[in-house]
């Protein structure tokens, strides 16, 4: 049986999409600190530069995570600089509501729907990383509404429902693969103020054994 928990980040590459996010910083600072190399990824080339500048050590890419064929170019571009990675930290998002049911429009569902695109391309591109390695990791940020949906969030709750499904279909997939990776939720209320504490959950999933990780739906409060 593989051994399925790390005693702490050393020689473990983690790839955090969306990483300028506030969120983000957070989470790659906390990587970072627990001696885990970090590849950030973001849309933005400025602001991955800074990024770099604030985070010595961060290994900045930029890539449109909605592009399919740019996920891979970026895929090729981790594996050619570092190798293969042991964990996917998903943190694209976004909030678009209001206006009850009527007031969903297309437009906000398009911009929202863009995070569960990048989720597929982006685990997918990185899966057999997170099957091989010996404690594969991939989390996302998720939503309270998942359970407790709102007219005026239709949209949005839709989004983080499929997201949230298709974790679940990682959460299979790994246990069909063995024992060594999982795939975690984290749902919030609001992001806001608890980047430190979704920063510190991430590090943890290096600290726990996989089989008590796996599919594991987790809600984090203040």
């Amino acid at each position: 049986m593989p051994e399925s928990v790390a005693d702490d980040l050393s020689g473990r590459t983690v790839l955090i999409a969306g990483a300028t996010s506030a969120s983000g910083r957070a989470v790659a600072r906390a990587l970072l600190d627990a001696g885990g190399r970090v590849i950030a990824v973001g849309s933005d080339e400025g602001r991955i530069e800074a990024l770099e500048a604030e985070l010595p050590g961060v290994i900045g890419e930029r890539a449109d995570l909605t592009d399919g064929d740019d996920v891979l170019e970026l895929a090729m571009r981790v594996h050619a600089r570092v190798g293969d990675v042991d964990g996917v930290v998903h943190l694209v998002g976004g909030w678009r509501g209001g206006g009850g049911v009527a007031g969903q429009t297309e437009e906000d569902y398009r911009v929202l729907e863009r995070s569960f695109t990048a989720l597929r391309y982006v685990s997918r591109a990185f899966w057999d990383d997170l099957v091989a390695s010996t404690a594969g990791r991939i989390a996302i940020v998720s939503s309270t509404t998942v359970e407790r949906p709102t007219a005026g969030g239709a949209n949005y709750t839709a989004v983080k429902a499929a997201s949230e499904s298709w974790m679940r279909s990682l959460a299979q997939g790994f246990d069909t693969a063995g024992d060594s990776a999982a795939a975690v939720t984290f749902r919030v209320q609001s992001l806001a103020g608890l980047e430190d504490r979704l920063a510190a959950s991430v590090v943890d999933l290096w600290g726990t054994d996989a089989s008590e990780l796996n599919g594991r739906v987790e809600t984090l409060q203040a």
